[in-house]
């Protein structure tokens, strides 16, 4: 079987997204597939659209040699129309591996509806999906009717190996000291890097520490916008930019770290909370998306309403004040990592759901 995937850039993009591409290619081509990728150049949302038009895109897929072409949904402002011709040129079936939908992040109404309209039209065309989670699929569901065949592998956290042991945990927890926080993901206004550092700003005289993790250079603009919030906010001594950080970086704050906290307005599953329950850290999270497919409010951590500061706050302050508490939270989340399903169960998932449509 020979498969085909469709992606902007480069497949080493640091994102959720492209791990669970990564993760992927990796598993097929261990399992004797080949994989054949498709970059399509990065460019503005308006410029994205015109490759509709391209004959060199529209040619380059249709003389694919594949049996299944597999597309990120990520691309679909690239092939919202160029997909419709392509069905009707070619055998092989299309499916989309969708980790979000762009409509259902916070945009202005015009806008927002706009990309629904968009979306709809590219998921209407798919004989087949792959989803990252319940609420991924539902919200496809919403925009299409049945979503027919398709396939819901979760995202795994399970990259860094063996989790911290139970002990190591506790005493982690008990060690005198400030509340260490981790934020993990890039700098983008989606992450809500703004909503914490604000957060923390009506906790400032308490004692905690907040390390981030993420490109600065996605959006320079939200970068500064950032790096004045914290100095206007006295909290240089607080926070710490790391800016993109190797996975031994990474790995050695999340076994340092005592709580995550990624006040996404929107994620279609959250790869990191995974991650850091892996490390025994409790998570905040948003209400809006996914993350209540992981997060238990209150057991292995808390769910905020987008831009909810005053809440945020009063979470943290109570890990603050009460280290028993925090290692209750660190015990659930250990628990609810070692009851997910590993990178290999989840892509052997998506090996055989392809399998089952090949065979078709």
């Amino acid at each position: 079987m020979r498969v085909g995937l469709v992606i902007y850039g480069s497949l080493d993009t640091i994102s959720g997204g492209f791990l669970y591409d990564r993760r992927l290619v990796s598993h097929l081509r261990r399992n004797r597939i080949e994989v054949v990728l498709v970059s399509l150049p990065w460019s503005s949302y308006g410029r994205l659209l015109t490759h509709n038009f391209s004959p060199y895109i529209y040619h380059q897929l249709r003389r694919l040699d594949v049996d299944i072409l597999l597309q990120d949904e990520l691309n679909h402002p690239s092939l919202f129309l160029l997909n419709n011709r392509l069905r009707r040129q070619v055998r092989y079936p299309l499916v989309s591996i969708v980790h979000h939908l762009r409509c259902r992040e916070q945009w202005p109404v015009r806008q927002r509806r706009f990309y629904r309209w968009i979306e709809q039209r590219y998921l209407s065309d798919m004989d087949g999906f792959v989803f990252n989670s319940r609420t991924t699929r539902q919200t496809v569901a919403d925009l299409i009717g049945d979503c027919g065949l398709h396939v819901v592998a979760y995202p795994a956290g399970d990259r860094f190996g063996s989790p911290l042991s139970a002990d190591v945990i506790q005493r982690r927890a008990r060690q005198p000291g400030p509340l260490r926080l981790l934020f993990v993901g890039n700098l983008i206004p989606r992450k809500g890097l703004h909503v914490l550092v604000a957060a923390l700003s009506q906790i400032s005289g308490l004692d905690w520490r907040l390390d981030v993790v993420g490109n600065t250079a996605v959006s320079p603009s939200y970068t500064h916008h950032i790096r004045q919030q914290i100095t206007a906010a006295h909290l240089n001594e607080k926070i710490t930019l790391h800016g993109p950080s190797s996975d031994n970086t990474l790995q050695s704050l999340y076994a340092n770290s005592h709580l995550l906290v990624v006040p996404s307005q929107y994620e279609g599953f959250g790869i990191v909370y995974l991650e850091g329950m892996g490390f025994g850290l409790p998570a905040i999270a948003s209400t809006s998306g996914a993350a209540h497919e992981l997060i238990a409010h209150g057991e292995n951590g808390f769910l905020v309403e987008p831009a909810g500061t005053a809440v945020l706050a009063q979470h943290v302050q109570v890990l603050i004040h009460n280290r028993d508490t925090l290692i209750q939270m660190s015990m659930a989340a250990l628990q609810r990592y070692r009851a997910h399903p590993t990178w290999e169960n989840s892509m052997q998932q998506i090996t055989t759901f392809l399998q089952s449509l090949h065979a078709k």
